[in-house]
């Protein structure tokens, strides 16, 4: 199971995992967040990015002067590892459960409930 990120970390990894680049440049990361109006001082996304290189998420190549950041991690398994962990705490591994509390609790527009439907109706002439 992949570790659990901080918000701050996710921040991070979301500009990384949006990036066209193969690699992500610290300026890089910094000038996003400026962008995104989430201004980070230097030291700070220092210490986010050595945590992420900790938990597994990150490589960093050093380049002269500037280090190069690589995902090894995509967000699709970042997410799908996620989403299992919290059906497993809050509806005890019932995926049923989930499906049923987004339909019955109405937290689904109707264009998105219908989406849902195809997509069930679909795996099942798998």
């Amino acid at each position: 199971m992949t570790q659990k990120l901080s918000d701050a970390e996710l921040e991070i990894m979301k500009i990384i995992w949006e990036n066209k680049e193969e690699t992500t440049l610290f300026s890089y990361l910094m000038e996003e967040l400026a962008a995104q109006g989430k201004p980070c001082q230097k030291n700070t996304l220092i210490v986010l990015l050595s945590r992420l290189v900790g938990k597994g998420y990150l490589s960093a190549t050093k380049i002269g002067r500037r280090n190069e950041y690589v995902p090894l991690i995509s967000e699709t398994a970042y997410q799908t590892a996620q989403t299992q962990h919290f059906i497993d705490k809050v509806y005890e591994g019932s995926v049923k459960g989930l499906v049923t509390n987004l339909i019955t609790g109405d937290m689904l527009t109707e264009e998105e409930y219908e989406e849902l439907k195809k997509i069930l109706e679909g795996g099942r002439r798998r």
